[in-house]
């Protein structure tokens, strides 16, 4: 198997922005004092991407995504996201063993 450079460049490149990026969120939010309105716009950023990741299955597939997309949003009022989208996981894939 070969590598292309670029392929190779671009890898690096989305590492290296990867981890700037984690680096210096990490290390803003120790150093910055956020008001009240900046922690709450902040929290509402994890459904946000949630939503982002899981509309387009919602849209894009057959019944059981739907359902399960469907399922994770539900859930995701309720519980935190790690749990919401494992529940949705496990629905999907009972839908489908079921042949929804």
């Amino acid at each position: 198997m070969s590598l292309d450079p670029a392929t190779l460049a671009a890898i690096l490149a989305m590492m290296a922005a990867t981890v700037f990026t984690r680096f210096s969120g990490a290390f803003l939010v120790r150093r910055l004092k956020l008001g009240p309105g900046a922690e709450k716009a902040l929290a509402t950023v994890p459904p946000a991407v949630l939503m982002a990741v899981v509309a387009p299955t919602a849209f894009a597939t057959g019944w059981p995504e739907t359902i399960g997309c469907l399922i994770v949003v539900v859930a995701a009022l309720r519980l935190s996201l790690l749990p919401a989208a494992a529940l949705g996981v496990v629905s999907v894939a009972l839908l489908r063993a079921a042949s929804i």
